[in-house]
């Protein structure tokens, strides 16, 4: 993999996380507290046909203990191997409190859910500070849970679920990620967020434009790039990139991971043109728009689709950015 990566002409390289069962699994698996035999169904919304796929999540059961490092299969290896400077991406410490904690059990242990991502807040600072200190060049800190705050019906199970109110949540949120940030924060670091709508076996489960939060997110959130999907008409707009501050830059999800059709290249550089109205050209770059897993089974491509999706983002954004 990373010999492939090399060849398409990557700069920045990743193992792939090939060694976790789901993005998240890296804490779960390093971090006791979690009992996975006691775990919430989760149901994701594939499109209007409401098809659905099923994953779960550990609750919660004890005080969280780090019994090792985060990262200790991933980061040993890349430091062996890598042809280059290495990209880290881990879990958002929002990601755990809306799908680990279980009334009647979690609170036991942590009063709420807020305590709850506090403590967690505290085991990802320490592991982030470690990995700016030993060289890696790139962290990204993955965040499905903001897409919460653009969706009304999530919004609302997070007033009847999570007993809270959400632009509360929401700006409790960016101070937790902010936090992490902040620890991992060193001179030729590249800090980045991804920003997500699920991604489970080619499904997804909220909707909605960044309008509802964009002035809020882009303004305060302590990174340097935001990764923003930008797939289909369900991500809304490119107009709330109007309040993403000068000099960060923005990552457009162009390229779907998803779906094995292969976009057109001069569609794709014609709707990066579009989003330059709201943020320059030379502060702008392409991905797909999430990871061509986020569970283990992976989403629904080939490996060679996935390669020439890959190529793609390459050779469009060779001809973007001359």
């Amino acid at each position: 993999m990373l010999r492939k990566q090399q060849e398409l002409g990557f700069e920045i390289f990743t193992d792939g996380e090939l060694r976790r069962r789901n993005f998240m699994s890296d804490f779960t698996d390093a971090v006791e507290g979690f009992d996975l035999g006691d775990a919430l169904a989760r149901s994701w919304q594939a499109d209007q046909a409401k098809a659905a796929a099923s994953s779960v999540a550990g609750i919660v059961t004890a005080k969280l203990r780090p019994v090792r490092r985060l990262t200790g299969q991933e980061l040993p290896f890349l430091k062996e191997h890598s042809p280059g400077p290495i990209k880290m991406t881990l879990p958002s410490a929002t990601q755990f409190p809306a799908i680990s904690f279980k009334r009647g059990i979690t609170d036991r242990v942590y009063k709420d859910h807020l305590a709850l991502l506090w403590d967690i807040v505290e085991i990802m600072k320490k592991e982030l500070a470690a990995l700016s200190g030993e060289g890696v060049r790139y962290i990204q800190i993955d965040a499905p849970r903001y897409s919460y705050f653009m969706d009304p019906k999530w919004r609302e199970w997070i007033r009847t679920e999570m007993k809270m109110e959400p632009d509360a949540l929401f700006q409790e949120s960016i101070q937790a990620d902010n936090a992490c940030f902040e620890a991992a924060r060193r001179p030729g670091v590249t800090l980045a967020i991804h920003l997500c709508r699920g991604n489970n076996r080619s499904h997804w489960y909220a909707e909605g434009g960044y309008d509802a939060i964009a002035e809020t997110m882009f303004g305060t959130l302590g990174v340097d790039r935001f990764l923003l999907e930008y797939d289909d008409t369900r991500s809304g707009t490119f107009e709330p990139l109007r309040f993403v501050p000068r000099g960060k830059t923005v990552v457009l999800g162009l390229i779907s991971s998803k779906l094995p059709q292969l976009e057109d290249s001069a569609t794709l550089r014609q709707r990066v043109e579009e989003a330059s109205r709201y943020v320059p050209l030379e502060n702008l770059a392409l991905s797909p728009q999430c990871g061509f897993a986020s569970v283990m089974e992976g989403n629904l491509l080939t490996e060679d689709e996935q390669w020439a999706k890959l190529r793609l983002v390459v050779e469009t954004a060779r001809a973007l950015w001359k």
